[in-house]
């Protein structure tokens, strides 16, 4: 249960984050808008830049996973300079994925979770409640933000982009005509 509310869904997250960000260097190569400008780029002044946004998505995909006891897990330390960093970084978050075996969080959802925050706040929950009300929410802050920012920017991206790995369930035949 606890591997299928993390895993399956950080990997769809940032599979298609790689996509946006793909879409977004060969626009912004199209359009004269360089790689330092997108990874700068911010929604508002006291929101991270589009580097951290992509770096914040990739710990929050691998974060909670070390509190429930997988181990290995990598860091993300810097923020990306350029697409080629960005792009390293998801690669790095999604072969760790790749590697956690579903049996590796358990199926304990009512286990103590126990963590604190640089700031010196500590919070206490079972693991399901940690999953749901803290880690999800983390990881799509992070994801949605990384995409408010490339749409900020002008890169025509939609909907079916965000979530372009729910194609997979597409009924043959009923896709819209182009």
């Amino acid at each position: 249960m606890l591997y299928d509310l993390t895993v399956p869904a950080y990997q769809n997250g940032l599979k298609a984050l790689s996509g946006e960000l793909a879409k977004a260097r060969a626009w912004g190569e199209e359009n004269g808008i360089g790689e330092l400008q997108f990874a700068v780029a911010r929604l508002a002044p006291d929101m991270f830049p589009l580097a951290a946004q992509v770096r914040s998505t990739c710990r929050q995909a691998v974060q909670p996973l070390a509190r429930l006891g997988v181990e290995n897990v990598p860091e993300f330390a810097d923020d990306a300079s350029d697409f080629a960093t960005m792009q390293d970084q998801i690669a790095t978050a999604l072969a760790f994925l790749d590697t956690v075996e579903p049996t590796a969080l358990g199926d304990d959802g009512n286990r103590a979770v126990s963590f604190d925050l640089p700031n010196g706040m500590v919070f206490d929950m079972t693991a399901f409640e940690y999953l749901r009300d803290w880690a999800q929410p983390q990881f799509y802050f992070h994801r949605v933000a990384a995409y408010a920012v490339l749409r900020h920017m002008g890169v025509p991206l939609g909907k079916a982009d965000y979530v372009a790995y729910v194609t997979r369930y597409l009924r043959p035949g009923t896709a819209p005509a182009g």
